[in-house]
């Protein structure tokens, strides 16, 4: 019955482009072979590596900006509309007009990272044999490249958001279809990505994807997809962002999700997966809930419910993950807890998606601006971080083991194949009646495992993760569905106990700083008006690499960055300030890890 409903909901909601689509092409051969796996990784080589997962993640925390977003979010919503129909010409509306711009912005993104992120279009022609609102030619999706720096068993990760939006008519092309949250909150993440994980480097590749014509069928997806199957791209895992911002539930809102009009919901974030058995796409789903939790939920001052949905999408939608999953590739969906509107404007609809009306927010106060938004930008920055931290553990950790489950007479027995890569293994197991989350979760090192705490005469899902020696999990993989005939008894769950130990946001007055002979002195003057002096001793045995004193404000966001010499003694490093008067924290950064921390105090 469950595979029956999944083939029925798929024939009802996901569309067929096979027909449709031609001439597509990439505008990058340097895109293109970054996404192949063909380029030379020491021409993507950073100067300063940062690579590990733990000092990645931790920086996403405070690198991934909500003032950034919202600045993204305020200039997409400025181009008046953004449907796929719109004009193309204009230099400051339509929906070309705001992929100029988005490539504009990945390239100055590539110009703070040394150049390593490679901007480029995918262009595709639309037959539009359904006659909805007409064919197109030479239609664009944007996007950017990050290659990794490993072409042995290269995969790319897509993080993804439709560029486009609609009002009430989803053929008008000249309505004011800001899109606010639908998509332009998905669209700001995804370009916030760019500039904060272009950063960094990881072993697989990195891709930035904007699509268009997301509201016609998941065009700019589907020609993608198809492009990458056709080129030989393989992909390790689509993360797409689609209405991700707003917290208020409006009158209609799509199920499963909120009922209650007016509810706000900023602590909790949906994931949609495809439930079949025989896919990886609920594993992958189940990998970044399991990250989550482990990583970054005792890391964040604001920790976020993350639920796996029963689901592909809601009841009768669909999204840009759905292509990448009909292709084969693993794709998930990230939605914000609420939704005002189930995009479905008819007679009686007061709701703002898929309308006019999905603006930025209001003018409460009578000014002329907008002072009352309806995309919270801090519940926005925590779903991007969740985002992040889901691509950088793709990035950089291993693929599920392959496994059997034997149905034995002591039990139902996991047999793995051992993996070079893999130190430890994460058995996951759930009964019939509980398609999202996993009932328990074990560990073991032992490749042939017999499943505890299990009930004879009972049929069990079984889902087996690979934990690699940097303590990063891989997607858990396709289930398989075994009857138990003796029962078994119980052992102690999985702790998570691969967390990380991240350096606390905020300011940490602690002294003195010495670890492993190098120290970090207090800065003179402090307080200071314009000039201070920062200094660092460091013993006869440089005992690091990189090293570099990090200025930050009060929400821990990253302000300026001093380098240290690699060299013996005391440095003295002078620092002329661009800061507003207030009180800041500095702290000294060690090979990636924030090792100590003070305060300081400029004077206007």
């Amino acid at each position: 019955m469950r595979m029956l409903l999944i083939i029925l909901s798929c024939l009802v909601h996901c569309p067929s482009t096979a027909q449709v689509l031609s001439n597509i092409s990439c505008t990058s051969s340097e895109a293109l072979t970054a996404m192949r796996g063909l380029h030379d990784p020491e021409d993507y080589a950073q100067s300063v590596v940062i690579d590990d997962h733990e000092s990645i993640i931790c920086a996403l925390r405070t690198a991934v900006s909500a003032d950034s977003l919202k600045e993204h979010l305020v200039r997409i919503a400025g181009f008046g509309t953004r449907h796929s129909y719109s004009d193309t010409t204009s230099a400051t509306t339509g929906i070309g007009a705001a992929r100029r711009w988005a490539f504009s912005k990945f390239e100055q993104f590539s110009e703070a990272s040394e150049g390593r992120l490679v901007p480029a279009y995918l262009q595709f022609d639309y037959l539009d044999d359904q006659g909805q609102c007409g064919s197109a030619n030479g239609w664009r999706d944007v996007f950017a490249v990050l290659p990794g720096r490993n072409t042995n068993g290269h995969k790319i990760i897509l993080l993804e958001a439709h560029l486009d939006s609609r009002c009430e008519d989803g053929c008008d092309p000249v309505c004011a279809a800001e899109g606010a949250e639908d998509n332009g909150s998905g669209s700001a993440l995804v370009l916030e990505l760019a500039r904060v994980l272009s950063q960094f480097t990881f072993d697989h590749t990195l891709v930035f994807m904007l699509t268009t014509a997301e509201e016609h069928g998941l065009l700019g997806a589907a020609a993608m997809a198809r492009f990458c199957v056709t080129e030989n791209i393989a992909i390790k895992g689509v993360l797409n962002n689609d209405v991700i911002g707003g917290v208020h539930c409006g009158n209609s809102a799509s199920p499963p999700g909120c009922v209650v009009p007016g509810d706000v919901d900023s602590l909790q974030v949906r994931l949609f997966s495809d439930g079949s058995i025989t896919s990886g796409n609920r594993g992958l789903a189940r990998m970044v809930k399991l990250g989550y939790q482990e990583k970054l939920q005792h890391e964040v001052p604001v920790p976020m419910t993350v639920s796996i949905m029963d689901r592909e999408d809601r009841i009768g939608r669909g999204g840009d993950h759905i292509p990448f999953r009909e292709s084969g590739f693993r794709s998930i969906r990230f939605t914000a807890a609420n939704e005002h509107g189930d995009g479905n404007p008819i007679e009686g609809y007061t709701d703002r998606q898929h309308t006019s009306s999905d603006i930025l927010g209001v003018d409460t106060d009578g000014d002329l601006a907008v002072d009352s938004f309806f995309v919270d930008f801090n519940y926005l920055q925590r779903n991007a971080v969740i985002n992040g931290m889901a691509a950088t553990l793709l990035a950089l950790g291993p693929e599920p083991p392959t496994y059997t489950v034997l149905d034995e007479p002591t039990g139902l027995r996991v047999a793995i194949d051992p993996s070079p890569d893999l130190v430890s293994y994460r058995i996951g197991v759930h009964a019939l009646d509980n398609y999202t989350d996993l009932d328990a979760l074990y560990r073991t090192t032992e490749s042939s495992y017999v499943i505890p705490g299990l009930e004879a005469g009972h049929g069990y899902y079984v889902t087996v993760a690979g934990v690699d020696a940097d303590g990063i999990t891989s997607p858990f993989s396709a289930e398989v569905f075994k009857f138990n005939d003796a029962a078994t008894p119980p052992a102690e769950t999985d702790q998570l106990p691969y967390g990380l130990d991240c350096a606390p946001i905020g300011f940490a007055e602690v002294g003195p700083f010495a670890l492993d002979g190098i120290t970090l002195l207090p800065c003179r003057p402090n307080p200071f008006a314009l000039r201070t002096v920062f200094a660092v001793d460091v013993g006869e045995r440089v005992p690091f690499v990189h090293a570099r004193i990090v200025i930050h404000d009060a929400m821990g966001r990253d302000l300026i960055d001093l380098p240290v010499v690699r060299r013996s003694g005391t440095q003295e490093i002078h620092y002329t300030t661009s800061l507003r008067s207030g009180i800041y924290g500095y702290r000294l950064v060690v090979d990636g890890r924030s090792t100590s921390a003070r305060n300081l105090v400029v004077l206007e």
